[in-house]
């Protein structure tokens, strides 16, 4: 395979949330501790992404809305980050992903990010004029050394990823809470699909392992079969 073999790890509720509503002052991480019958089980989420591939891809919105451009740096981990972004983290953003990882990889369409104003040794570029996952993911494998990646970005990203069939596994912890709300982003966003055309871009899965965790939360485990 010419790009790393990819799973998507989510937390998301029972209705496919992965975000308490549609601003981004709303999300998981922040609410769902604040939630009586849902806060009890959450460690369960962060145990298990612990234990997940030792490259993480991630969006600049998301880690703009966790407060990573604000934040003090972090320590050091075993982990390296991709971040997909062109304009939502600043200069001390990608700094602190330098801090927190062994390799930083920037991808990016813009020309001015604020990671080439950046100068640490761990933290690469990968400029795209016209955006490419499936070129950024080979660039990854072949000139970083990424054989796994675990992605774990927005709705609309994940899209992208289904639709270019750049999934392999699928790997999501499902909380005992309903969401609902029409524009509450879902595990995969982006444009629908509006033919039976075009059915191929629909991404049909094998059920791997189902785990019924503590506090009623579960975790479902498959293989991406077309």
């Amino acid at each position: 395979m010419d790009r790393p073999i990819t799973t998507l790890f989510m937390l998301m509720s029972v209705d496919g949330k992965i975000s308490t509503g549609s601003t981004d002052e709303m999300d998981v991480d922040r609410d769902f501790p604040k939630i009586d019958g849902v806060k009890e089980g959450l460690h369960q989420y962060y145990e298990i992404e612990q234990m997940t591939d030792l490259w993480s891809f991630n969006t600049g919105r998301v880690q703009e809305k966790m407060g990573v451009n604000d934040k003090e740096l972090p320590a050091k981990t075993s982990v390296s980050f991709v971040l997909l972004d062109n304009h939502h983290l600043t200069e001390h953003g990608v700094k602190y992903f330098c801090a927190l990882s062994q390799k930083a990889v920037v991808i990016t369409s813009n020309p001015d990010h604020p990671a080439y104003k950046v100068d640490e040794d761990n933290l690469y570029i990968i400029y795209q004029k016209t955006p490419s996952l499936k070129e950024a993911l080979n660039r990854l494998k072949t000139e970083y050394g990424c054989e796994r990646l675990t992605v774990q970005s927005g709705g609309t990203v994940n899209g992208l990823f289904l639709r270019e069939k750049l999934f392999d596994y699928v790997d999501v912890v499902m909380a005992p809470v309903l969401i609902g709300g029409r524009e509450t982003s879902t595990l995969i966003d982006g444009k629908s699909l509006t033919t039976n055309n075009e059915l191929s871009g629909l991404g049909v899965l094998k059920l791997e392992d189902c785990s019924v965790l503590e506090d009623s939360y579960i975790r479902l485990r498959y293989k991406v079969i077309s």
